[in-house]
């Protein structure tokens, strides 16, 4: 039987849509959250790790002293070849576990906003699927540098580095369309998510922030059946690889 792990960082940042992906799949996801005192387990133990996203920074340990402990467990499993997914903090955390920079950017990135793949991008046997460009909802302030070796996948108008691939099974994305409809309720209500929407779209933005989800709604549910459910398929073919003699 296939071995998930959920690594959250705030409980209103579960996995959403790419849930519905697992359970089709068959695959039942144990779920950590950190923010709350959980305990990492061997990662040896584990096939697949999926990080989601939470309002503290990748760079944040001395608020929050788990991230460090969290990097180095990364670190370890994907060096291992354990396949990963990163959103937004999650993929923040790859980049900084695997030696990148990780950094405030010039202003928070809000809205839902075109991501544009690269060349790399659409050719690749995971993110091209969702073809050169496609809307996705961004909420956040920081960061990522590529980590050395590894792969950009896109970029959008303000942030260059929005995806990229780290071996052959490590994927990280800045960007959501995982989110629902209840978990845009909820991110509405988080402080630090309210606050960094007001610096970005003033009064009134989060309702027009809304009104861009529902339009969008659609397409991204398309690009996350299709981005999870081909990371999932890449993750087998990389187990099926591992084991062959």
């Amino acid at each position: 039987m296939t071995r998930a792990l959920v690594l959250q960082h705030i409980r209103c940042e579960p996995p959403g849509l790419f849930s519905g992906v697992l359970r089709d799949r068959g695959i039942a996801a144990d779920t950590v959250e950190l923010d709350e005192g959980g305990r990492l387990p061997d990662w040896r133990g584990l096939d697949l790790v999926i990080a989601m996203g939470g309002p503290m920074g990748a760079n944040d340990d001395a608020a929050h002293p788990w991230l460090a402990g969290e990097k180095e467990w990364i670190a370890a499993a994907v060096h291992a070849g354990v396949p990963f997914f990163g959103v937004c903090l999650g993929a923040q955390l790859l980049a900084a576990s695997l030696g990148a920079p990780v950094r405030t950017g010039d202003v928070p990135e809000v809205g839902v906003l075109p991501v544009t793949a690269t060349g790399a991008g659409r050719s690749d046997p995971v993110f091209g699927a969702l073809g050169a460009e496609f809307p996705a909802l961004q909420w956040h302030g920081d960061t990522f540098g590529i980590p050395a070796g590894a792969v950009r996948l896109a970029g959008s108008a303000a942030y260059p580095n929005q995806a990229f691939r780290a071996g052959e099974t490590a994927y990280a994305v800045q960007f959501h369309v995982e989110v629902t409809g209840p978990m845009l309720a909820e991110w509405r209500r988080v402080p630090a998510y309210e606050r960094s929407a007001g610096e970005v779209l003033g009064p009134g933005g989060l309702d027009a922030l809304a009104a861009g989800f529902t339009a969008a709604r659609a397409s991204m549910a398309r690009s996350a059946s299709l981005l999870f459910a081909g990371w999932l398929d890449q993750a087998r073919r990389g187990r099926a690889a591992a084991v062959r003699p």
